[in-house]
């Protein structure tokens, strides 16, 4: 990179910006002469700057211009190239992409790049601070999973006699006495709900191997509201559209029981396939959506958990709050 300290024209243009810092054309006329001494980094400044202040409310920009507005935008971009392939040639040749913190890097890098966003927990109904921001969890943080993930086989069986014998409810429905709620699946039995605990009780009682299943896992017994559990169907051609849960005290737990190809979850900026007996377990206060882009219908058993961080104190003193805020308004429910 060439030294431009003493070049007039740098001299000249800079005088020009001290007098107006958002003069276009000087503003261009610097990112140009910055990109033909492989500045790039200055070069990028510069560009930008001159199309923040092009999209300004109320800019008039001289047409003359546009070319070399839009030679920014292109600039820019390629610029953004560069410097990934750098920075992950760096990242690479130090091993960095690897092992135990190597998931949480790549996260980190895409974020810097621009790759993806900054997801938080945004729950609908409650927000308890202080909690991890994490979208996933894995299967390995929870010693009880096993022993249910081993009656996978149980509950499949239990499944398809269910499906045999009836159908399944609309997950999205409508609350009586409360408005509809404004979501395309209302009434749509392609995402369907067969429950197996629904307000805090058991109401399949065909079900034995997959209620005795889920004694293993932390499901919250709030009264009127949890456990609940439920077979969750997704039907080929249906997306459940981004939305946020209602708590950030408790994970979403899908045991993917018939879990076709074509078929994810998106938390937050992951997305996660289901594969047959093997568990997802994520925060649904995190923005989320699911799909079924296969040709086959996906159903998990559902259910619901307390957030491992949370003391035997606090999951005491959070059910007497929700039983209390229950008993004056009604039980809030997902729709979606």
């Amino acid at each position: 990179m060439a030294d431009m300290r003493e070049d007039p024209e740098v001299t000249a243009l800079n005088q020009r910006l001290i007098a107006d810092p958002r003069h276009m054309p000087s503003l261009l006329a610097m990112a140009e002469l910055k990109a033909r001494h492989g500045d790039d980094r200055a070069a990028q400044s510069f560009y930008q700057t001159a199309l923040n202040t092009a999209t300004q409310p109320g800019a008039r920009v001289d047409p003359a211009l546009f070319p070399r507005l839009r030679q920014g935008e292109v600039f820019i971009a390629a610029a953004a190239r560069r410097f990934a392939d750098h920075l992950e040639r760096g990242i690479a040749e130090a091993g960095l992409a690897n092992g135990a913190a190597g998931a949480r890097v790549r996260a980190a890098l895409d974020l810097l790049l621009g790759r993806s966003e900054v997801y938080l927990q945004q729950p609908s109904m409650f927000y308890f601070p202080g909690l991890a921001q994490r979208a996933f969890f894995e299967r390995a943080e929870f010693d009880w999973l096993p022993a249910l993930e081993a009656e996978t086989e149980a509950i499949r069986g239990e499944l398809l006699t269910t499906m045999q014998s009836g159908g399944f409810d609309p997950y999205v429905d409508r609350t009586p006495g409360r408005p509809a709620p404004a979501n395309p699946l209302l009434g749509d039995p392609s995402w369907g709900a067969r429950y197996l605990y629904r307000s805090g009780l058991p109401v399949e009682p065909n079900c034995p191997a997959t209620l005795a299943a889920l004694r293993h896992a932390p499901m919250p017994e709030i009264a009127g509201r949890s456990p609940t559990a439920l077979f969750s169907l997704l039907k080929p051609g249906t997306h459940i559209r981004p939305h946020h849960g209602l708590l950030n005290t408790r994970l979403i737990c899908h045991l993917p029981l018939i879990a076709p190809p074509g078929c994810a979850l998106r938390v937050g900026a992951e997305t996660r396939e289901w594969r047959a007996g093997e568990t997802l377990i994520f925060d649904d206060s995190f923005q989320h959506e699911a799909w079924n882009r296969g040709t086959e219908t996906r159903v998990v058993l559902l259910f619901e958990i307390w957030r491992p961080e949370l003391s035997a104190d606090e999951r005491v003193a959070l059910t007497r709050m929700f039983e209390t805020i229950d008993s004056y308004r009604g039980v809030t429910t997902d729709q979606g």
